[in-house]
């Protein structure tokens, strides 16, 4: 088998059906297999699945054991020459395995690779690609200067080299995974995507970025960025800086004392009230249901261009492709007055999120 695709699940039912619909499209060519891992889901994640994905081999487990134990399980089980860890409020297009896999093709001491990553509303994430967090860059990062922190020699377009690559989407043979002995289990959710990274290269691999695949990640979906994040992630930093930069005690010290520093000093986000001036439906037929839910949504076939401010776009999966979906969130990320919605193929549910700060929003109907 060429790959084997691992996704850790965690009580995000919709978008999870989501990103399987478009995994299932991508690897329609392909010889594959899907593998979900469930961290003890308490909403129907694991039923949908059954019902839905017979073909997806379910590991169902009876406790959360965090991001590196789980993925860890599920790899475990993996029989393709390549593994894709993915995160499952992702979305993926459906050429994107297909690159990949022929860009690795002949690659000497291939690493992981990672795709360009956008978010809910199109903006890139600079996470896709970014460097060793040694402790000046980390520091300048954790308060606000992140210029040293990402891999900002290559543009969100190009090819290249990099260090770090982040965990909602890490395409790499399963040997080099093994090799290194996958994720580190010290670490419960956050900064595994960094050691991980960091093991590879210690090991003789390189890693790269591949900007010309785009990969949708709602991003915060299976990690709710509560008032405990910040303790959970500077927690994760120490112990990679414990792992693998220690060397004596006025280090670790100051290592100790920054993380905590930026703690308490950090910023508090503070979540706006969302107003949608009108809903615009991208497909060819009207959805009776939907306009039932969204009384003064109106439909669009073609390409937006002059939409007013505050409109909430939904784009049906049943008309576009997955990876025209991702495009035209991609092209009109400058349009900071958009949000958007995708209307999943065969569902009855639109979801969407325009932060990272909270849960994004599912819309039954």
């Amino acid at each position: 088998m060429k790959l084997s695709i691992v996704i850790l699940n965690y009580n995000v039912r919709y978008f999870l059906e989501l990103c399987l619909k478009s995994v299932e499209a991508a690897i329609e060519h392909i010889d594959a297999e899907i593998i979900v891992v469930d961290n003890n889901s308490e909403d129907d994640s694991c039923k949908m699945v059954k019902e839905l994905f017979p073909n997806v081999k379910l590991i169902e487990n009876k406790e959360n054991l965090g991001f590196s134990k789980g993925n860890n399980i599920g790899v475990a089980e993996a029989v393709g020459e390549y593994i894709c860890i993915l995160n499952p409020d992702t979305v993926v297009a459906e050429d994107v395995f297909d690159k990949l896999l022929t860009f690795c093709k002949g690659k000497e001491k291939l690493g992981a690779v990672g795709s360009k990553l956008i978010n809910g509303v199109g903006a890139f994430l600079p996470e896709s690609k970014r460097n060793i967090p040694y402790v000046k860059a980390a520091f300048k990062k954790l308060i606000g200067d992140s210029s040293e922190y990402y891999a900002n020699h290559l543009s969100e377009d190009n090819v290249g080299e990099i260090d770090v690559l982040v965990g909602a989407f890490m395409f790499l043979k399963k040997a080099v995974y093994d090799t290194v002995a996958g994720f580190d289990e010290d670490y419960f959710m956050y900064g595994e995507d960094i050691d991980l990274s960091y093991k590879i290269l210690k090991a003789g691999y390189q890693n790269y970025y591949y900007g010309e695949a785009v990969t949708l990640h709602f991003k915060g979906e299976s990690t709710l960025r509560d008032k405990n994040y910040a303790k959970r992630f500077y927690g994760a930093m120490q112990i990679f800086y414990q792992k693998h930069f220690k060397t004596n005690l006025l280090f670790d010290f100051t290592v100790w004392l920054g993380i905590r520093l930026v703690y308490v000093f950090r910023k508090v986000r503070i979540q706006k009230i969302k107003y949608v001036y009108q809903y615009v439906l991208i497909s060819n037929k009207k959805i009776e249901p939907l306009q039932d839910a969204l009384p003064k949504i109106s439909i669009c076939r073609e390409e937006m261009s002059n939409f007013q401010k505050e409109t909430e776009i939904i784009l049906d999966a049943n008309f576009l492709s997955y990876k025209d979906i991702i495009q035209i969130m991609d092209k009109h990320s400058h349009q900071k007055k958009w949000t958007y919605k995708i209307l999943p193929h065969d569902s009855n549910f639109i979801l969407g999120s325009d932060n990272a700060v909270s849960r994004g929003e599912v819309i039954q109907f």
